[in-house]
């Protein structure tokens, strides 16, 4: 799996396969015009990696230009070709074949079609690398295919996406699996928040933790920073539905991401019936609950080592910790129930190196 932008995809066309559909069209158009001259023009930019493995394969005399569409912008195309590069007008006479990295719907083609219908070439042919026939709308013949693929989108060997991954020597496809949103349980000291931190770089998740989100909301004076604050210069505990409604703006605020970790939230079978019913108005929901596990005594060896760094005072005291424990057992084991019923509860070991934990809950998330 690599990761270009804010998208991951995952691997699709090996360097291998790639070279022998290039030799395929190679040999093919080499059959035709090997008695002939004929002018190959490459589209850029997409076709750069094509063309040059193209001509190394094609072993006979032959012209090359090249003319510069653009159609593609971001994921999808825009429906609007344009030509920001024309073609030699050298080609009177002359038979002439389209190298093209990948034909979808056609568009392109169409565009070019209508470069060359003024001028008076002998024969005017189109190879593609790749061809996804399945939305090609089959208005010109594509004579020569190296790999007929399924309608998905690519990068690699010169397709791109938002202009990365164009170097790439294997061709990756957008790896389009659901949305994983989880919830994180662990004691204090079970390492949740670095977990958190990988995840959410691996799987593009966006990670919120209700205490960065009341922090947040309350430094910079937001209305429900105001109203947060409120309850709590009280004395009194933050109602629900101001926590989901600061969770509703962290998730409306990252349309990219392939899914959320809430950390924090919920801490109650009613915030959890609260979160489920809240993600429903969104079309999405809580995929999984993962509980890093670890013993106690352990935990407590880590939590007064790290409070001798980080001053912390309810990390220095035992008793304190114990009684941190305490809490969360009492307050976890209905969420627990809660999410088993629900089939949704997963427990994870929580002891051992980073990357090891990482690897752990990575195998969970891939069965999800």
């Amino acid at each position: 799996m690599i990761k270009l932008h804010d998208k991951h995809f995952k691997p699709f066309l090996s360097e291998a396969q790639i070279k022998a559909a290039v030799k395929k069209v190679a040999d093919q158009v080499a059959a035709d015009y090997k008695d002939e001259t004929p002018i190959f023009v490459g589209v850029l930019n997409g076709a750069f990696m094509f063309i040059s493995d193209f001509l190394k394969e094609y072993q006979y005399p032959c012209e090359v230009s090249f003319v510069k569409l653009s159609s593609y912008q971001g994921l999808t195309s825009t429906g609007i070709v344009e030509t920001l590069l024309d073609v030699s007008e050298n080609i009177e006479g002359c038979s002439v074949i389209i190298l093209e990295d990948i034909i979808d719907t056609g568009r392109t083609l169409k565009k070019l079609v209508h470069l060359f219908s003024k001028a008076n070439v002998k024969e005017f042919r189109v190879a593609s690398l790749f061809y996804k026939s399945e939305v090609y709308n089959g208005e010109y013949t594509i004579d020569y295919v190296g790999i007929d693929i399924p309608d998905k989108f690519i990068v690699g060997y010169g397709l791109d996406y938002n202009e990365l991954g164009r170097n790439l020597r294997e061709v990756y496809q957008l790896n389009q699996k659901h949305m994983i949103n989880l919830v994180l349980f662990g004691k204090p000291g079970a390492g949740k928040g670095t977990q958190a931190e990988f995840l959410k770089d691996k799987y593009n998740l966006k990670h919120i933790s209700t205490g960065d989100l009341f922090r947040f909301n309350m430094k910079n004076d937001t209305e429900l920073g105001k109203l947060a604050k409120s309850y709590i210069d009280r004395g009194d505990l933050v109602p629900d539905e101001v926590t989901i409604k600061m969770l509703q703006d962290a998730v409306e605020k990252n349309p990219e991401a392939s899914g959320f970790i809430f950390d924090g939230f919920p801490r109650t079978v009613a915030q959890a019936e609260a979160l489920d019913k809240f993600l429903a108005t969104k079309d999405m929901k809580i995929d999984a609950t993962i509980a890093l596990e670890a013993n106690d005594e352990v935990l407590i060896q880590r939590l007064l080592e790290r409070g001798k760094v980080s001053g912390r005072s309810d990390d220095q005291d035992e008793s304190k910790i114990r009684n941190r424990f305490d809490e969360y057992n009492e307050k976890t084991a209905p969420l627990k129930d809660f999410y088993e019923n629900q089939g949704k509860f997963h427990s994870v070991n929580g002891i051992g190196a980073i990357d090891e934990i990482t690897h752990r809950l990575g195998k969970v998330i891939e069965e999800l």
